[in-house]
Order: C-alpha cells, then structure tokens, then sequence
C-alpha cells in the first residue's frame, strides 16, 4: 500500500501554540501520526520565519515528513522543505511551480468546484479545502461544510485535504473520508 503524505495534515497556528513551543508540539504530534506539517505564519520577520522554517526542517526530517510553507516561496526554496501551500490571492501557481521546479509538491486552496477544476492544470499536486467547519484562527475563512467538501472532492483531479475547524470535537476521520 502506498504512503499517504497527506492523510493527517497538521497545519501550525502560533495563536495556538506558542512559537517556543512549537518543535515540541510538532514532534508529538508527528510521533501521534501526522504525516505532513504546514508551517503557516502570518506576523512573523521574514528571518524568524526562516530560522522557524529550517528548524522544523530538520525536525520532520529526522521523521522522514515533509514540510510545506505557506505562502511563502522564498522561504521554501531557501529552507528546502518538500513543497508550498498558497491560496487563490497568493503568487499564481504556475508561477510558483515554474519557479520551484517539479519535484516540490504544490498545494492550493480551493474553496469552489471550479477552483478544484483549474488546479491541476494550474500545476498543484494537492487541493486545501475549507474551513470544512468554523474556525477562529483564520478570521476570512467562508465555511463550506461537508457537502461541498464533497463536491470539490468529486470534481477534483488531486489528492484533497480539508482544513479548518477539524479537530476531535467537529469530526472523525471517517466522515471526512466520504
């Protein structure tokens, strides 16, 4: 059976978990099962994103996990980490897949049908739905819920992983996988 990279996605909140004490709660939950790990960060110096980065690098590397940064390209390619996640607003996909080459993994956000539709050719190698439930840590997050998650998942021609709002008390993994 082949690996998942994408079947328990952990994407990094520092409104959550404080940015000392992220490698620790990154590890454990690596160790619990995680299979991937975003490092988004919103208010942060382009150093300290860097410095967090190859931190974290090194870490699910250790793991054999990868990293993906979001939004950030320029902090990818100088922490060499497996891949990018960027949303519609972002530096275009294509853009960001001729500059990182084909062997980096592209996720993109897709929150519609016909965003899930262009992403492939686009140059993603994955689709981030959601919020799939209501989530505080990203404030412009629509909800989409389940049905929808459904839809783009049906239409998509890529791997799909839904975000936002999933944790313990919004559902079990076997609901998101229908």
């Amino acid at each position: 059976m082949m690996h998942n990279p994408y079947a328990l996605y952990l994407v990094t909140d520092t409104d959550l978990c404080p940015r000392g004490k992220l490698p620790d709660v990154v590890e454990a939950a690596i160790q619990g099962g995680v299979t991937l790990v975003q490092l988004r960060e919103k208010a942060i110096s382009s150093r300290g994103f860097y410095e967090e980065a190859l931190a974290l690098k090194q870490l699910t590397d250790r793991y054999g996990v990868p990293l993906i940064i979001n939004d950030r390209l320029d902090i990818m390619l100088a922490v060499d980490a497996a891949g990018l996640h960027i949303g519609q607003s972002d530096i275009p996909a294509e853009a960001a897949r001729r500059i990182m080459g084909p062997d980096k993994l592209l996720g993109l956000s897709a929150g519609t049908v016909q965003q899930a539709r262009t992403a492939k050719a686009d140059g993603a190698d994955y689709i981030g739905v959601g919020a799939v439930f209501p989530t505080a840590t990203k404030k412009d997050a629509v909800w989409i819920g389940r049905e929808t998650l459904r839809e783009i998942k049906a239409a998509a021609e890529l791997p799909v992983v839904g975000i936002g709002g999933i944790h313990a008390g919004t559902v079990s993994y076997t609901h998101l996988r229908a």
